[in-house]
């Protein structure tokens, strides 16, 4: 039998299209739903099937921002053909996409016996999950919120992009949070940070969803599974993505700190009485 049924795929998929870009945590949030479940977070099939499920949302990010990413690569082909087309801005960020992924893949390789064994721990999400609040709370403070999208320079791109090492070694941090997080704390105004923690994202999900879909289809999930998680990430993500930018655009980041905060006491709790396994 597949590790995942098809109901627990579309309750898995919901989570992740609704949290992967939100700044709370989608490997938490799924990794609390899959307790609920009694389903092993820490089987490799699981992981698996964590990873590709999020290709369905990175998917929804490359159809949302597919004018912006379809100009970002085109201006990239065409520097590389024309030296004058290198001075475009387009034409940098592009490589600074590239290059601000390299560390996360290097250190994903390096630390993954950890990653999938004692950092997937519950307990690990939990306390990420408040650690992470704390740092947010500070950076939505700290930022001068000052700097646009058009601002944005190479040493922007690597910071930002390291941060998403956060999130991969403490699972409950998110991927999203470090990486707005760090980009108020230098000065990039919430709808410039939020953007570039989408466009950071795309590489190195999609990147991890490829490398991890031999465990989830040679381990224990079915097919069918695996693509009804895909497909309802896909959707709920689309949505997702367009109310966040919405929402940046006016409010700060309080209210994810607050519902971050309250998660993590929860499922400290949770763990503490039993009800779930660590």
């Amino acid at each position: 039998m597949s590790a995942i049924s098809v109901g627990q795929a579309v309750v898995l998929g919901v989570v992740e299209g609704v949290t992967e870009f939100l700044p709370v945590s989608s490997t938490g949030h799924l990794k609390i739903a899959e307790g609920l479940m009694d389903i092993p977070v820490d089987d490799k099939s699981v992981v698996g099937f964590s990873a590709v499920i999020q290709v369905g949302a990175i998917a929804a990010v490359l159809v949302y921002f597919f004018k912006d990413i379809k100009r970002i690569v085109t201006a990239w082909f065409r520097g590389l053909a024309d030296r004058e087309e290198r001075y475009h801005h387009d034409y940098k960020f592009a490589w600074w996409v590239i290059a601000a992924t390299v560390p996360i893949v290097l250190v994903g390789l390096a630390a993954k016996p950890l990653i999938d064994g004692p950092l997937a721990s519950l307990w690990v999400v939990a306390g990420s999950l408040i650690v992470g609040s704390g740092v947010m709370w500070a950076a939505d403070q700290m930022g001068r919120h000052k700097r646009g999208e058009d601002d944005t320079s190479f040493k922007d791109a690597m910071w930002v992009g390291c941060s998403q090492i956060l999130a991969l070694l403490f699972p409950g941090f998110s991927r999203s949070g470090a990486t707005m997080s760090t980009a108020l704390i230098l000065d990039l105004d919430r709808v410039a940070a939020t953007r570039l923690s989408f466009f950071l994202g795309i590489p190195a999900l999609t990147g991890a969803g490829i490398y991890e879909l031999k465990d989830a289809l040679g381990t224990g999930v079915g097919a069918a599974p695996l693509v009804v998680g895909t497909l309802v990430s896909f959707v709920v993500a689309y949505a997702s993505i367009a109310w966040l930018l919405k929402f940046v655009a006016k409010h700060s980041f309080n209210a994810f700190v607050i519902y971050r905060i309250a998660i993590g006491v929860l499922l400290l709790g949770l763990l503490g009485t039993g009800t779930l396994g660590s």
